[in-house]
């Protein structure tokens, strides 16, 4: 009777012979190696479609933690918003809400990050400005994932196509086909947001002060 192809030959004493048995194990060892490349491929795949549809929001891998930021006003020139994704060091996917104005006023300005350390525990760094004098930024955007507050918008657009925006900052657009807004101008009282990362052309922040204090101290 032929050998089943499925089944490893045997020796004239009763065990597998050396070629069957490297088979087998050259089998399990490319399933095994399969397995753990899947991820890794899927990934990189993920990456390379969303560079090619410019989904991609910040330039840079972000941190594993978010921060705070609130303000008592921001007032904006040329507004956009439109879902993105950012990446972290490990390449992993995060889902964010893009928001990029032009130019952007914010008043009484407060940034805050918490890390918790071993034996340490919490450490607040807290930033704040523009107490007297605006915060000024341009071509900003924030990858955020909460914003509350007050706003007023001028001459919005909502629903537009995200590779058609074209009131906010050169290159504020997102996916084709994704849902995305604008206006003219924009007006947030008492703002707060949590976010992953913030990029800017300029940002001159008067009466920059910073703090660094064990436990939480957060800006809401």
């Amino acid at each position: 009777m032929a050998d089943s192809p499925h089944l490893p030959a045997f020796d004239s004493e009763g065990g597998p012979d050396a070629e069957s048995a490297s088979r087998v194990e050259g089998r399990v060892r490319w399933r095994r190696f399969a397995l753990l490349t899947v991820p890794a491929v899927a990934v990189t795949a993920g990456l390379g479609i969303a560079l090619a549809q410019g989904a991609l929001a910040a330039s840079f891998a972000v941190s594993g933690q978010q921060f705070k930021v609130s303000a008592t006003s921001l007032e904006g020139e040329g507004f956009a918003q439109y879902g993105g994704v950012d990446v972290n060091a490990r390449q992993e996917l995060i889902p964010v809400a893009v928001t990029a104005i032009k130019e952007a006023k914010l008043h009484s300005l407060c940034q805050s990050v918490v890390t918790t350390l071993p034996v340490i525990g919490d450490i607040s760094l807290n930033l704040t400005a523009g107490q007297k004098a605006p915060v000024e930024a341009s071509n900003l955007f924030v990858d955020a994932t909460q914003l509350a507050g007050d706003a007023q918008f001028t001459n919005i657009e909502i629903g537009r196509d995200a590779s058609t925006l074209d009131k906010g900052p050169a290159e504020a657009q997102g996916m084709q086909d994704l849902f995305a807004q604008q206006a003219d101008r924009v007006t947030i009282s008492s703002l707060q947001q949590t976010a992953w990362a913030t990029n800017a052309g300029t940002f001159k922040l008067s009466g920059l002060k910073m703090d660094i204090s064990k436990g939480k101290k957060e800006c809401f």
